[in-house]
């Protein structure tokens, strides 16, 4: 018998298949095409403290391999959430990880994890440092500056550690931080996570980018730049998977053109101790299913006990 079970932190999963947030709505939306209890976890819409409408259309559009998405984290507030979504979702009998953001507030975080940790059905919280509409400021007196003058806060090594500190300081939950690819150097921002108390860090989030229709010579997406997933960012993906892997010793929860049972693997073998199927679900919604029986198959194939034994099995 094929093991599956993996552990981040205290947190345990019957299996490392994860939904990714954003792409899995609050998992409702894909009962009638998979059977949601076999799923190892599932990961909500990223959740901020008041309701977000989110940017102007147009805010998705096909690429070649992936999308280009500019969401803006739209959402119900984490009041109308705990109201009408947490009850949805504590049927399912899934481990739950809520993603919550602000932007740029860490009073904000500091809130809404304490507001989530008086919840038993949350399993654990993604803090989505990473969407390109919660940003920071560069300048030492904190006044309003230029777009250009602002960054992520997982750009920001130090940003990155207060605000994980701030949130762990506040919840007891498991703590996951999300990270974004547009950076320098990745391992930086993953140490600064770990060693702030997240008990993970989820590799990793849209590269910027962006899409021009040549007959209006305008961009496809009313943002201007957006977000890019699919499978055109996966070799991205699994090497910063595998940098941090290599040199911080914390769990990683590989993400990125996620699509099949093959590409899945590949994030397991880079050091990634679950992966999470994202612009995936889009393409094929029972993807997630087939992945973890594909790698299953796998491990009975080349007669390997637990998927435990693959994380990090590059050979050099």
């Amino acid at each position: 018998m094929a093991g599956l079970i993996i552990n981040i932190g205290k947190f345990k999963l019957k299996n490392p298949v994860m939904m990714a947030s954003g792409t899995f709505g609050y998992a409702e939306e894909f009962k009638d095409f998979i059977d949601l209890r076999k799923i190892g976890a599932v990961v909500t819409k990223t959740i901020t403290l008041k309701p977000r409408q989110g940017n102007l259309m147009p805010r998705t559009c096909e690429t070649p391999q992936g999308m280009l998405n500019s969401i803006g984290l739209e959402n119900p507030g984490i009041e109308s959430f705990i109201r009408d979504k947490l009850p949805i979702l504590k049927k399912i009998r899934v481990p739950l990880i809520v993603s919550i953001a602000s932007e740029g507030n860490a009073q904000e975080f500091i809130a809404l994890a304490r507001r989530l940790d008086k919840f038993k059905e949350v399993a654990a919280v993604e803090l989505n440092i990473s969407c390109p509409n919660i940003k920071i400021n560069r300048s030492p007196s904190h006044q309003a500056t230029r777009p250009q003058n602002q960054k992520l806060i997982a750009q920001d090594p130090r940003a990155t550690y207060n605000l994980v500190r701030a949130a762990r300081k506040n919840t007891k939950k498991v703590l996951i931080t999300k990270l974004t690819p547009n950076v320098t150097d990745i391992v930086e921002i993953a140490r600064a996570a770990k060693e702030a108390g997240s008990d993970a860090v989820s590799l990793i989030n849209t590269l910027n980018a962006m899409s021009i229709d040549v007959d209006t010579r305008k961009s496809k997406i009313a943002a201007i730049t957006a977000g890019l997933s699919g499978p055109a960012i996966r070799p991205v993906a699994i090497r910063m998977v595998w940098e941090v892997y290599r040199k911080v010793k914390i769990p990683i929860v590989g993400i990125g053109g996620i699509v099949d049972t093959h590409s899945a693997l590949e994030f397991f073998i880079a050091g990634a101790s679950a992966i999470a199927v994202g612009t995936g679900n889009f393409i094929n919604p029972k993807a997630s299913i087939e992945i973890i029986d594909g790698i299953k198959k796998y491990l009975i194939r080349n007669k390997i006990r637990s998927i435990k034994n693959i994380v990090g099995s590059l050979k050099i």
